[in-house]
């Protein structure tokens, strides 16, 4: 793979992370970081702010959306909210890793959307045992058709989503550039250590949001994300 490959995949696995309290807020950032950064996370905060219409408008601006909401709740109500995010446009939606809740997401999707992620570990947890459970989630998931798993950028935890099942893609939190500090994350990986461990998608808020410049930083961490893609470990 040339550079300008790698860099060009790693755009596409760029999602950044659109924690903020308002849609202009949100508005502002998908203008600033358009050149560079196509997937946009959408959490709990700003679909709290600003509604499913955040969703939709950014799906009607040609980008994805990552809607990290969490999911959990009785099966039936859970399988509901996944066909609705679906026919809102996102295109991943996140549940925790309850069986019956993994069952019901996955018969919530219509037409193969949205992606369902189980959620293994929050990334701001500090566990001597991670990748164990990282792997006990992983064996639930690939059970019940779950396309992948949320878990930390480090070896040991893509490594055993792997181990269990190949097919499962996996995004990863808890991502801090070189230089960078990690603040309320405990188990953090940097961009070029996370590709290189297998990752699929990594998700980056805080050091791109609280940048000088949120596009020069966008592009530095594309630019570690390829060296990650094309530099052996």
């Amino acid at each position: 793979m040339t550079r300008d490959e790698a860099m060009e995949v790693a755009r596409g696995r760029l999602i950044f992370a659109l924690d903020v309290g308002s849609a202009a807020q949100a508005r502002e950032y998908v203008a600033r970081l358009a050149p560079e950064v196509s997937f946009f996370k959408v959490g709990l905060e700003l679909f709290t702010a600003a509604g499913p219409s955040m969703v939709e408008w950014l799906v009607g601006e040609g980008h994805r959306v990552f809607l990290d909401l969490k999911l959990l709740d009785i099966a039936t109500t859970v399988g509901r909210a996944v066909a609705a995010a679906g026919r809102l446009g996102a295109e991943v939606i996140t549940v925790h890793a309850e069986p019956a809740v993994l069952e019901a997401a996955v018969r919530g999707k219509v037409g193969g959307r949205p992606l369902v992620f189980a959620v293994s570990l929050l990334t701001s947890e500090a566990c001597m045992n991670a990748a164990d459970r990282v792997a006990k989630v992983a064996g639930m998931a690939d059970g019940c058709g779950i396309d992948g798993l949320i878990a930390a950028g480090l070896p040991e935890e893509i490594g055993a989503v792997r181990a269990v099942s190949p097919a499962l893609a996996v995004i990863c939190p808890g991502i801090r550039p070189v230089g960078s500090d990690a603040g309320d994350q405990r188990r953090v990986a940097t961009p070029a250590a996370a590709m290189r461990a297998g990752a699929d998608y990594l998700v980056v808020g805080r050091p791109i949001r609280y940048a000088d410049d949120p596009l020069a930083a966008a592009r530095g961490i594309i630019g570690e994300m390829a060296d990650g893609l094309t530099t052996p470990g």
